[in-house]
C-alpha cells in the first residue's frame, strides 16, 4: 500500500502547489522504456486494461490507443466477434484479449493483471436479459441478467476496488455530464452514484464526463434516422425543447488517449467533454432529415408526454433498442455540461474542472462529421448523384 499512501500525498500537494498547465506532446515528456518514433510501429511503454472496449465509445478508445504504441488488455464477455475489429487497431502483439465476467472477480483480476492504467467504460441505458422457459403458464418468462444499477454502479465500485487492491497506477473512469442523485432517469441517476463510489474508493481516479456522442453507430443522430425509414416519422418528446450539447466520439477517445499519456497530471482531476453548439432535439431531428433528404417523405411529430412514453415502451421490446421509457426521461431533462464556456474560464485552479481544450483539443461540430455516416439513409445512397452508372 505504500505506492497507493504516496500517490495520495502527491495529490493533496499538488492541488494546494501547482496550477494545471496545458497539455504538452508526449515527444518531449518520452518515457524510460518507449522506443520508436511514437505512434504506430513503436512502443508507447505502457499498458492499459480496457473494460467495455466493444462498445461504441471503447472501439474509439482502442484505435486512439493502437495509434499510440500501447500494450492492451481487452476484457470481453465471451464472443470473439465482438472484438474481431480490435485486433487491426494495434500493433501485432499489442494485444491480450481475456474473457470474464463481471460476477467472477478473478476473472477481472486477470484483465488488469500488470496494466498501468485501467479504463473503465462500462454502461448500459437498460437492463440486460432474455426470455426463458417456465412451469407455469404462459411459460415464459424474463430472466434479467445486469440491471442498470449492477452495470453502472456495482461494476464501477468492482473495478475501482479492483484497482486500489492490486495497487494499479491509474484508473480512468468514464461518468457522464448532466447526471445528478434526483434526475428522472435511472440511467443518469446511477451513472451518478457510480462516478460517486468510484471517487470514494479510489479519489486519485481520472473522471471524464462526456454529453451525449454522436459518431459511427451513435444512437443519438441514429434514433432519428432509423424511425423515419422504419416507421415514417419522427417522434420527439412534447416539443423537442430540451437542450443536449453532443460531442463527437473520436473527440472523447483522442481525450482518453492523451491522459493515458500522462496520467500522473489528470490524478483526481475531472475531465468534461462537450461539443461547441447545443441543440434541441426537435432541431436535431429536422437537422437529420434535412441531411439525409428523407424530409420531403417524412417529417418531426411532436408527441405530448403520454404518447411519446407509450411509444418508447413498445420500442423497448426491439432487439436493438431505439428508444425506451428511461432514454425518454433523459431527453426529458437538459443534457448540458455542469458549466457555460465562460464558466470554465473563470474556476479557481484549486479543484478546477478541465474541458478538452485543456488538452489540446477542439471539439468538431456534429455539421462536419454527421454526412460521412448518415448518408446511407439517402434514396440511393451516394450513388444518386454520381452520372455513368449502368
Amino acid at each position: 500500500m505504500l505506492r497507493t499512501l504516496q500517490r495520495s500525498v502527491n495529490l493533496q500537494l499538488g492541488r494546494r502547489t501547482f496550477a494545471f498547465e496545458p497539455f504538452l506532446p508526449r515527444v518531449t515528456e518520452r518515457r524510460l522504456d518507449e522506443s520508436g518514433p511514437g505512434g504506430r510501429a513503436s512502443i508507447a511503454g505502457v499498458k492499459v486494461a480496457i473494460f467495455g472496449a466493444t462498445g461504441f465509445l471503447g472501439k474509439h478508445v482502442c484505435n486512439q490507443l493502437g495509434k499510440n504504441g500501447a500494450f492492451a488488455y481487452v476484457g470481453n464477455r465471451g464472443d470473439e466477434a465482438e472484438h474481431r475489429d480490435i485486433k487491426p487497431m494495434f500493433d501485432l502483439g499489442h494485444t491480450r484479449f481475456v474473457y470474464y465476467s463481471a460476477r467472477d472477480v478473478d476473472s477481472m483480476k486477470e484483465v488488469i493483471a500488470d496494466a498501468d492504467i485501467v479504463i473503465n467504460m462500462i454502461s448500459k441505458p437498460y437492463p440486460t436479459g432474455q426470455p426463458i422457459q417456465t412451469s407455469k403458464f404462459p411459460y415464459v418468462g424474463w430472466q434479467t441478467n445486469f440491471t442498470i444499477e449492477d452495470v453502472n454502479v456495482g461494476i464501477a465500485k468492482q473495478i475501482a476496488e479492483l484497482c486500489l487492491e492490486m495497487q494499479v497506477d491509474n484508473l480512468i473512469h468514464v461518468s457522464a455530464a448532466g447526471v445528478s442523485a434526483d434526475h428522472p432517469s435511472e440511467w443518469a441517476r446511477t451513472k451518478y452514484l457510480g462516478e460517486q463510489a468510484v471517487r470514494e474508493i479510489y479519489p486519485w481516479a481520472t473522471i471524464v464526463r462526456p454529453t451525449q456522442l454522436f459518431g459511427t453507430e451513435d444512437k443519438l443522430l441514429h434514433y432519428f434516422a432509423n424511425m423515419a425509414k422504419i416507421y415514417g416519422v419522427v417522434p420527439v418528446l412534447d416539443e423537442g425543447t430540451s437542450l443536449t450539447q453532443p460531442v463527437w466520439a473520436v473527440d472523447v477517445a483522442k481525450t482518453i488517449s492523451r491522459i493515458t499519456d500522462n496520467p500522473e497530471k489528470f490524478a483526481g482531476r475531472t475531465v468534461d467533454c462537450f461539443g461547441p453548439s447545443d441543440y434541441t432535439y426537435a432541431e436535431l431531428a429536422q437537422f437529420v432529415l434535412d441531411l439525409t433528404e428523407l424530409n420531403t417523405k417524412y417529417s418531426v411529430l411532436r408527441l405530448p408526454k403520454p404518447a411519446f412514453n407509450a411509444m418508447a415502451k413498445a420500442l423497448s421490446f426491439q432487439s436493438f433498442v431505439l428508444m425506451n421509457e428511461d432514454i425518454a426521461k433523459l431527453w426529458s431533462q437538459d443534457f448540458l455540461p455542469a458549466l457555460t464556456p465562460e464558466g470554465y474560464k473563470l474556476q479557481p485552479e484549486d479543484g478546477k474542472i478541465l474541458t478538452m481544450e485543456d488538452l489540446g483539443i477542439i471539439a468538431t461540430p456534429i455539421e462536419k462529421e454527421a454526412f460521412h455516416y448518415l448518408h446511407r439513409f439517402r434514396e440511393a445512397g451516394h450513388f444518386g448523384r454520381v452520372d455513368g452508372y449502368h
